[in-house]
Formats: C-alpha cells, sequence, structure tokens
C-alpha cells in the first residue's frame, strides 16, 4: 500500500511465526540484561554526554531513522489487520478521512528551515495504508486466500484467480501550499476520492494539528461513530492547508485487475445499487441516471444515489489527475541532446 511492490499475503508468514520469534528473543534477551548495571553505566560511565545526546537526537527524530520507514508502514498495515480489528462502518464512512497525526522532526529540514517537500511523501504512504487497511480490511485477507474464498474468477475459465495480492500505487502528486516549520506538528487526512474501472483515487491533506475539529469521529479505535456535538468543522482552516496530495491504487491478484468497486462492495463500504456498482460499459454501474438532484453538500442519507454522486464529483478531478500519464509521452531518449551533470548519480 505504501509502494509500488506492496504485498500484503506476507503477513500470513510474518506474524504467526516472525513476530513470535521477535518477541520471545526480545524478551530472553530482556531477562538476561542486568538493567540496574546497564542504566547506570549509560548514565555515568565515561562517554555518557555523548550517549545521552545521541539518545535524545535519535527520540526527536526516529521516523528518520534506518528502517523507521518500513516500520511504520509495516505496523500500521498489521495495526488494522491484527491488533484493533474493528469493523466497518459501512457506507458513512467511506469518504470520511482518516487522520494520523505527525511532526517534522529536525531530519525532515531542508535549508529554507521548514519541512522539505520530498518528504511528504514518506507521511503519505503511512496515511494511505491506514486508511486502505481499515476500510478494506475483511476484503484483503479474503483475497489474500482467493483460491478458497473465490472472491476473484478468470473471466475466461471462471476458476478463482491464483497469486499474490498486490495493491500497487499507480501515480501521485503533491501540490504544496504552506511552510511547515521545524517540529511542527501535523494533521494527514486521507480519504477516497473516487474510483473507476481500474484506479482507486485517494486525496490527502496536510494540515497544522488541532486547526480542523471533525463533527464525526470515524477512528478504528471506536467500535461505532463518536459524534462532537455543538462542534463547528469550519474555522479558518482554508488558509492553513500545508499541503495536498493526490494518489491513485491498483488492486492486482496475480496478474488480474481488481475492480476497486469490487473491493469496497464486499468490504461493506457500498450500499446496494440497482444493477451493482460494476455494470455498464465502464464497468462503474449505469452512468446515464441522473443524479443532478443530488445535494452533496447537505448531510442525508449515504444510499447508492448519494455515494454515486460523491463519486462522480471527485472523478472530475480523478480524471484530470490520470491525463497525466500521458507525460512519459514526452520522453524522447535525447534526440535533440541533453545536459549531464559533472558528476553522475
Amino acid at each position: 500500500m505504501a509502494s509500488a511492490s506492496s504485498r500484503v499475503d506476507a503477513f500470513a508468514l510474518f506474524v504467526p511465526v516472525v513476530v513470535p520469534l521477535m518477541l520471545g528473543g526480545g524478551g530472553y534477551a530482556a531477562y538476561k540484561v542486568d538493567w540496574k548495571t546497564a542504566i547506570t553505566h549509560f548514565l555515568t560511565g565515561p562517554g555518557r554526554t555523548s550517549r545521552i545526546l545521541m539518545l535524545f537526537f535519535c527520540w526527536f527524530n526516529w521516523k528518520n531513522l534506518p528502517f523507521a520507514w518500513t516500520f511504520r508502514v509495516f505496523y500500521t498495515i498489521m495495526y488494522h489487520h491484527f491488533i484493533r480489528k474493528s469493523p466497518p462502518l459501512g457506507p458513512r464512512a467511506l469518504y470520511k478521512p482518516m487522520i494520523s497525526t505527525t511532526r517534522a522532526p529536525l531530519l525532515e529540514i531542508d535549508y529554507n528551515l521548514h519541512k522539505s517537500n520530498s518528504t511528504f511523501f514518506t507521511d503519505l504512504d503511512v496515511s494511505r495504508s491506514h486508511l486502505v487497511s481499515y476500510l478494506l480490511r475483511s476484503t484483503m485477507r479474503k483475497l489474500t486466500h482467493n483460491t478458497r474464498s473465490r472472491l476473484v474468477l478468470d473471466p475466461k475459465t471462471k476458476e478463482p484467480v491464483s497469486g499474490p495480492l498486490g495493491i500497487l500505487l499507480g501515480a501521485v502528486t503533491c501540490s504544496f501550499k504552506k511552510e511547515c516549520p521545524p517540529f511542527k506538528q501535523y494533521e494527514v487526512w486521507s480519504r477516497i476520492l473516487c474510483w473507476d474501472r481500474k484506479w482507486l483515487y485517494v486525496i490527502t491533506h496536510f494540515v497544522p494539528k488541532g486547526t480542523a475539529k471533525p463533527t464525526e469521529w470515524l477512528d478504528p479505535g471506536f467500535r461505532g461513530v463518536k459524534v462532537r456535538s455543538g462542534q463547528d468543522a469550519t474555522g479558518g482552516w482554508e488558509r492553513k492547508i500545508i499541503a495536498t496530495a493526490i494518489s491513485k491504487y491498483v488492486f492486482k491478484v496475480g496478474r488480474l485487475t481488481v475492480n476497486p468497486a469490487l473491493m469496497l462492495s464486499d468490504g461493506g463500504m457500498l450500499p446496494e445499487r440497482p444493477g451493482g456498482w460494476m455494470s455498464g460499459e465502464a464497468q462503474v454501474g449505469d452512468e446515464s441516471v441522473d443524479l443532478s438532484d443530488v445535494d452533496l453538500d447537505k448531510d442525508g442519507e449515504w444510499d447508492w444515489r448519494r455515494v454515486e454522486a460523491e463519486r462522480r464529483r471527485g472523478m472530475e478531478l480523478g480524471s484530470r489527475f490520470h491525463e497525466l500519464d500521458k507525460a512519459h509521452d514526452l520522453f524522447d531518449g535525447g534526440s535533440q541532446g541533453a545536459l549531464r551533470t559533472a558528476w553522475p548519480n
């Protein structure tokens, strides 16, 4: 979910085998260590100043240490799949954002003394993993064992498709609006924007922590919806958005592409729709239905008409983002010459 090579089925081996070995080894090592002597030596022994400073440096910059990105992404997926297996909240939660909080440590600060633009993409990996793992957990587990669940069938043989489940990142773009100062806490809001036959589009907003106050909490830690009575979601946050990104995912079982509507429908995120969500020429349902009477700016029941109207509104932006794929055609292989750096990378 974080990169173009994410494989969910690896957890089928990782969790029951590797995790117990790690916990057992760590527990045995902790049992054998004389912690009182070790801590005393660490705080009072020769070179203590350097060790203590290094400890503080690592503490405040842990998200940029070696393997920290791997831990953040894998822990996120494991959290939703094996630790906090909350049931989905249905269509009401389909377009709700998943909020995660982090900060800009020293190692993410560039020469302009604010968060480097390149570091936003690691936060996007974690935020998208939170969202997709939570909303599609049950479907992802089925597709990991598709030969048994028979959720995805080969269109030619009508037999279940075999192969690993892949959730592949097809593209991501990020527009930067305001700087993020050092050590500033900020929130990453990711939600589903729309989908078509192949791609699931995710939109992400970076905002300072506490800037926006959602009227409802759909946090996976709750067994239901938490409502903030009397709270107003507005309050000047429009001028405080740090950055906005759009990403697109494709789901595959083996070499076969899975319709995102199947992922969402099986996970209980889509309401019943006449003709289904994968009918029509574009396999996204009947697009000839007139939905102009649906007012998305007013609160209402998330029936199929409202869900489809929101999907179509999101596709107005998603389709333009998809057009960026044509930029590949601009590469000419240097037929008109090229410039070369003095030192090869």
